[in-house]
């Protein structure tokens, strides 16, 4: 989506809307939270001389849920009430960072303990983030998402400002245990905000995907997405090397610039004000470069930063690090809003626990590996490694750019459906489901028709099929024959009536125009699905 397209809408009118601005304020004080707590948790293991690689495993402790987490957890948003599914998450993180606050105040506490700790918050976090983006668009109309998206991100980086600033100087006068309660306290108040929200039913539910075949169908839908891997590719470059700068900041703040814990808060607020300032700056950049600009430019102001952070005096490099959030939720956003524009509603969570996947998972990582490098060479230099790095994922901006279409396509789910007329009546799980469609397309116009099936093959593969060919008749020289497998007669069914959006039948329409008659269509089952069932005729 380019940024003409914003249109001088605000990048703060989401916040208008009450429900959006609730659970806003909720997620808000929830990263505040959760900065707090990153940043008493990885102080707490500067104060305990721990090495660098397990200051960094607190960043991969809490990503690594990411990886194992993230897809299943988008088939659970998009099979189960997403609002009920976030106020558990909320209440479970809760009640785990309450024990971890009554550990740490017991005296109790060891870098592995908290490495525990900080991954099973990592696992509740990595459960929910697809529902926490899959909600957006339904608080939202369409022409808001890019701001929603922004004002997303304005929770994190927000509250990287607030959060670390405000955990130095709890750390300072109160010490750890009171850092961890503040994070437990912002959990309730999310549980409590999402409580209060009374959604509409979420739809579809009722003829729910079993969790194996979700998880298929949204893996399937992925593969043949070629806008959808675009992004992820873009994530997985840019999350890389921009892990090395949050994973070894700490180690910087002490050994480079031999910080306290309130230094180290104040470097880690100066990209939250960045990021914030972004907020502002974005809607005017992408009003004037494309999207595609943006990332690149981001990338380089990301590596400056990460650069200035080894090697520069304290407060150049506070000067740095503003411009370096400013990228930061420049990259998010550009991401973020692409992915949900593209993404069609029934997918929607799962798409979004892949990208998740993608980022979170190449960002943990990402943390051990810079660990490592830090170990071996220093965390200066490694960050000069992390800048160059960074410099190349810019420049790759011209190999590997976003898909013209991104963001643009019609996503309207057409539930125009022409039922089969079948001899007898399928059950859902009768499968799997072979569809013949035969057209007829005259000589000339057979290349142009191949062509249009092109799309047409990526619309079924992305929509529910396993397998598809295109075949031409031997005997007749204008007869072509499209062939397709579904898992079921369920997923069939689902397949046209809650995934073909106004795009997809674009395709169709653009293939069909080739044939000379209407196509026909028959409907193939395995044998035994007949054997016993009383046929008509």
């Amino acid at each position: 989506m380019t940024a003409t397209k914003l249109g001088g809408i605000s990048p703060w009118a989401p916040l208008a809307i009450p429900v959006f601005r609730v659970l806003w304020f909720a997620q808000l004080g929830s990263n505040i939270g959760t900065w707090m707590q990153t940043v008493g948790a990885q102080w707490f293991l500067v104060e305990t001389a721990a090495t660098a690689t397990v200051i960094a495993l607190v960043q991969t402790a809490s990503l690594a849920p990411s990886i194992l987490l993230s897809l299943p957890a988008g088939v659970l948003a998009d099979s189960f009430d997403r609002r009920k599914l976030l106020i558990w998450g909320s209440v479970a993180s809760g009640v785990i960072t309450i024990v971890l606050t009554i550990v740490t105040a017991a005296n109790g506490l060891t870098p592995w303990l908290l490495l525990l700790f900080t991954f099973l918050l990592g696992a509740a976090s990595a459960l929910t983030a697809p529902a926490w983006q899959a909600i957006q668009p339904e608080l939202v109309p369409r022409e808001q998402i890019a701001a929603a998206s922004g004002l997303g991100g304005v929770t994190v980086n927000g509250a990287r400002a607030i959060g670390p600033a405000l955990a130095g100087v709890v750390l300072a006068l109160l010490g750890t245990p009171v850092v961890f309660g503040l994070n437990a306290l912002s959990f309730i108040a999310a549980a409590a905000a999402l409580i209060w929200w009374k959604r509409p039913p979420q739809p579809g539910l009722d003829d729910r995907e079993p969790t194996w075949a979700a998880l298929a169908s949204g893996i399937r839908y992925i593969a043949s997405a070629g806008l959808i891997r675009r992004i992820l590719l873009r994530s997985a470059l840019f999350a890389l090397p921009a892990s090395g700068l949050w994973a070894l900041l700490p180690l910087v703040a002490r050994d480079h610039l031999h910080l306290d814990s309130a230094g180290y808060g104040v470097m880690l607020g100066a990209l939250g004000v960045g990021a914030v300032l972004g907020i502002f700056v974005l809607p005017f950049a992408r009003a004037r470069v494309s999207d595609n600009i943006v990332i690149a430019a981001s990338a380089i102001l990301f590596a400056i930063g990460a650069v200035a952070s080894g090697f520069l005096p304290f407060a150049p490099t506070l000067v740095l690090l503003v411009f370096s959030g400013a990228a930061w939720i420049g990259t998010l956003t550009v991401l973020n809003a692409s992915l949900q524009l593209t993404l069609p509603q029934w997918v929607r969570a799962r798409g979004g626990g892949a990208y998740i996947l993608v980022f979170m998972g190449t960002m943990a990582i990402g943390s051990y590996l810079w660990g490592l490098v830090a170990e071996a060479i220093g965390s200066s230099a490694a960050l000069a490694v992390t800048g160059g790095l960074l410099l190349l994922v810019g420049a790759s901006v011209r190999l590997w750019p976003l898909l013209p279409q991104t963001g643009r396509i019609d996503r309207t789910i057409d539930l125009s459906w022409p039922v089969p007329t079948l001899v007898f009546e399928p059950h859902p799980t009768d499968g799997p489901v072979t569809v013949m469609v035969t057209y007829r397309v005259v000589q000339q116009n057979i290349s142009e028709f191949e062509r249009a099936m092109e799309d047409v093959r990526r619309s079924r593969l992305r929509t529910g099929a396993t397998r598809w060919r295109l075949y031409r008749s031997g005997e007749r020289p204008d007869s072509l024959l499209e062939v397709f497998v579904v898992p079921s007669w369920a997923e069939y069914r689902r397949q046209q009536t809650q995934r073909l959006t106004g795009r997809d039948r674009e395709y169709r329409a653009a293939a069909i125009e080739f044939s000379e008659t209407v196509p026909t269509e028959e409907h193939y089952f395995p044998p035994d699905v007949h054997r016993g069932r009383q046929l008509d005729g």
